[in-house]
């Protein structure tokens, strides 16, 4: 039963730490993929061994060559797969747990692809195709589904396209879809994961620390601020709250009104 946002459950202790720490791995430019990742998982999980972590995928990576065998050693012989039981439980989103546990879902494997393959010296590129993440190993005709561990062709990704998103069969698959993105989107595509888990299960605090992390990627939205906006004034800090939505008023200027109105409303609070 989803928590009520009136009485809102204790901050993981050091969840603001893994914030800034995410902030400073963004804001130096060309984000390591693994260590953003895992500072992701320690907004909820800040006690999260992230040593341990790289270790294990240092170790997954040892006596790899090429990408049949990236395949064979995570998928067949240490059992990653997707979590089809329990597809929105958020511990799928946290790469400490997809390592710990074995299971995830699209993105969070496809992480451990690129990060094992990276560390046998394959480049394997992240695919962000709409309504469900694929790889690429580089020069390849092939991707890779990391919910399965399954080569697709390109018929077969149109194929799962249709099937995730329900497109209609005959709208046509531009190979735009197949397209790499970066390092950033990846992380985008992350955090809003667990932003729509967090938001579904009334949990206010690890909403705020996945919305804060947010705003130090590209592309921040209006209704991302007036939601993290509405985390600080659920916890009585009205004022922060309406100072956050003046500051992002100003680099979001068209929906300038709309960002105005929401924090006059958390300042009427405080009268």
């Amino acid at each position: 039963m989803p928590a009520d946002p009136e009485e809102p459950t204790p901050d993981p202790h050091g969840s603001a730490d893994a914030v800034a720490r995410f902030a400073a791995l963004v804001e130096a430019g060309d984000p390591p993929l693994d260590r953003a990742a895992l500072e992701v998982a320690r907004l909820a999980r800040p006690d999260a061994d992230v040593d341990a972590a790289l270790a294990e995928l240092d170790r997954l990576a040892t006596g790899i060559g090429g990408i049949d065998e990236l395949v064979v050693r995570l998928f067949t012989e240490e059992g990653f797969r997707g979590n089809r039981d329990e597809y929105y439980d958020p511990r799928n989103s946290s790469l400490v747990e997809v390592l710990e546990r074995r299971l995830g879902i699209p993105i969070t494997l496809a992480v451990v692809v690129i990060e094992v393959g990276r560390r046998a010296g394959l480049t394997v590129e992240p695919i962000g195709m709409p309504g469900h993440f694929l790889v690429h190993p580089a020069g390849s005709a092939w991707y890779v589904d990391p919910f399965t561990g399954t080569l697709l062709d390109e018929a077969d990704c149109r194929a799962l396209f249709v099937a995730s998103t329900g497109a209609n069969p005959g709208i046509p698959f531009h190979a735009d879809l197949l397209a790499p993105i970066t390092t950033e989107a990846v992380l985008v595509r992350m955090l809003t994961n667990l932003r729509i888990v967090h938001r579904a299960a009334g949990r206010v605090p690890e909403l705020r620390r996945v919305l804060e992390a947010r705003l130090h990627l590209p592309g921040v939205t209006a209704d991302e601020v007036v939601e993290l906006a509405a985390t600080m004034g659920h916890r009585g800090e009205y004022l922060d709250a309406a100072r956050l939505l003046d500051t992002w008023r100003e680099r979001i200027p068209r929906r300038g009104a709309d960002l105005a109105r929401a924090a006059r409303v958390w300042r009427a609070h405080l009268n």
